[in-house]
């Protein structure tokens, strides 16, 4: 089912001074996967949306077409490319041709501010952006860097996009071989201090994680996966575009995520396997129309990013009784999963996140770094080839943020006497909007901005749906200060998902402590008395 020939392990040293467990067979990077996928499935299909079909040989020709015309621009290996490209086949072919050519992909989130793109193409000092032909106000902003080549992708009605850039007629060169501990893409997180930290994910990093899910997930050659959260983020880029990728199966793409075109596209063609966040199987069971839709193939369905409710679980298994739910827990710094739920244990293990994947170890310490008893509550730290190495150009935030190989993940919880792993807060004042996880001082930041504003605190206000959404205390000097006004002081700062959509507005400070610092604690029980 997994496509490796051997599930030994042993342990290695890497990234410097980390001895962690690998599997002892593996690809050496990750276009060799893509390369064995080609050649033991050419004519299956890799990539499906509405209106475009593209086997692995099509994909193939695609990515080697693309490639030369990248590198007849002169883009070269260890360079970063930028792909600010929606769910469409050609963000597939973007980040396979970084890859073909030895450079570093830069996936960037469809739904960043103009500001948020520059900082992260100026923080990676792209060479190239694969830019989504949708985006046109971001690629104005873009144009005035000086050194980004701009390759418009999509716009095409039908087959694929890439400006003049596929049409070059010179050829890629010789593949370059990369060492598997050099980065294979760049993704950006929100940091604790407001700016975005670049996750540097190598190629051993993402192997490990695509064999932990074939394991996980049990998929084969035959898995057809719709790709419903976007691309750009770590869970659609390898737990479901790499990971079928890895055992030749179909991504089924949607653009976004609408309840309608989600279960019209699964049932046309026969998806097997999701990776969602829990609201969207909660929007799911809403629609009166899914009794009438035939999802007699869809096997597993995987969610992380935010508790799945009890009543959800019996409900899906209601409607669909062949369907397997399995619980995942992981983060960008651990390339996706760090622990899934055991197949068949879903409803049984539903107040777990499951167990350790192979490779993972997973240790809960308390606040001196000591590790607690079998149950006891402590932070989750994690190690093992699956942890990033650090972040890029941030030896900071990699010293703060890891010991002897193990990351800190700031989340709370436990593990007990049979390995199973709870999880029980998350990092203090994270939200977490439908599993897009939003920090506050971020948004604090932005808001502080504000000519009129003296002061802020970001909290999250519960939601049945998304689970939290942003709401901001505001502090303001002036009565001029209204919601409206600072939600479009925000609109062109932040991702549209990280404005608050509501706000308190105070005139004159917000509560703090005898230390000086703004008590939360008390903010958000006045969110939850003025909710009741």
């Amino acid at each position: 089912m997994t496509n490796a020939p051997s599930l030994k392990t042993r342990r290695e040293a890497h990234f410097g001074d980390r001895v962690v467990r690998c599997f002892v067979e593996r690809q050496a990077d990750i276009y060799a996967v893509f390369e064995r996928a080609v050649s033991r499935n050419p004519s299956g299909e890799a990539v499906v949306t509405s209106n475009v079909r593209m086997t692995y040989r099509d994909l193939h020709d695609c990515v080697e077409q693309v490639a030369a015309g990248l590198h007849h621009r002169g883009l070269t290996a260890g360079e970063r490319v930028g792909v600010l490209v929606a769910n469409r086949p050609e963000f597939v072919v973007c980040i396979l041709a970084a890859l073909r050519l030895g450079a570093i992909a830069v996936p960037i989130d469809m739904r960043l501010a103009p500001a948020e793109v520059r900082f992260v193409l100026e923080h990676s000092e792209a060479r190239v952006l694969m830019v989504d032909h949708d985006a046109a106000e971001i690629t104005g902003e873009i144009r005035k860097l000086r050194g980004v080549t701009i390759v418009q992708c999509g716009g095409g009605i039908e087959g694929l996009s890439f400006g003049d850039l596929a049409l070059q007629q010179a050829r890629a060169p010789d593949r370059p071989l990369p060492a598997e501990e050099d980065t294979a893409f760049l993704l950006y997180t929100s940091g604790t201090t407001g700016l975005p930290k670049a996750a540097m994910l190598t190629h051993l990093n993402v192997w490990h994680s695509l064999l932990h899910f074939a394991l996980g997930h049990q998929l084969g050659s035959a898995e057809r996966s719709l790709l419903a959260v976007p691309a750009t983020h770590v869970t659609g880029l390898v737990a479901i575009v790499l990971s079928m990728v890895n055992v030749g199966g179909t991504v089924l793409m949607l653009r976004s995520f609408n309840v309608r075109d989600f279960l019209s596209l699964a049932a046309r063609e026969r998806m097997t396997h999701s990776v969602m966040v829990p609201a969207m199987y909660n929007l799911l069971l809403r629609d009166p129309e899914r009794h009438n839709l035939d999802l007699s193939e869809w096997r597993l369905g995987s969610y992380g990013g935010a508790p799945m409710p009890e009543a959800t679980i019996v409900a899906l298994g209601q409607w669909l009784p062949q369907l397997a739910l399995v619980n995942g827990y992981g983060a960008t710094e651990t390339t996706s999963p760090t622990s899934l739920t055991p197949i068949g244990e879903g409803l049984a293990r539903r107040d777990t996140v499951g167990k350790p994947v192979h490779c993972a170890e997973v240790m809960v310490v308390d606040d001196d770094g000591g590790e607690v008893a079998a149950g006891a509550v402590g932070e989750i730290w994690i190690r093992g080839p699956m942890v990033i190495p650090g972040y890029w150009r941030n030896a900071e935030a990699t010293a703060a943020s890891f010991t002897a190989g193990f990351w800190h993940s700031g989340d709370i919880g436990s593990i007990d006497a049979e390995g199973y792993l709870r999880l029980v807060d998350r990092k203090k004042d994270m939200i977490n909007r439908g599993g897009y996880k939003i920090y506050s001082v971020e948004v604090e930041n932005i808001i502080t901005q504000h000519a009129g504003v003296l002061e802020c605190a970001v909290v999250a206000k519960s939601c049945p749906v998304l689970g939290e959404r942003v709401h901001a205390f505001v502090g303001r000097t002036t009565a001029d200060v209204t919601a409206e006004s600072l939600s479009r002081f925000c609109a062109g700062k932040l991702a549209d998902y990280k404005v608050p959509e509501t706000f308190t507005l105070v005139d004159g400070p917000l509560p703090r402590s005898s230390a000086g610092k703004i008590l939360k604690r008390v903010l958000r029980d006045q969110l939850t008395e003025t909710a009741s």
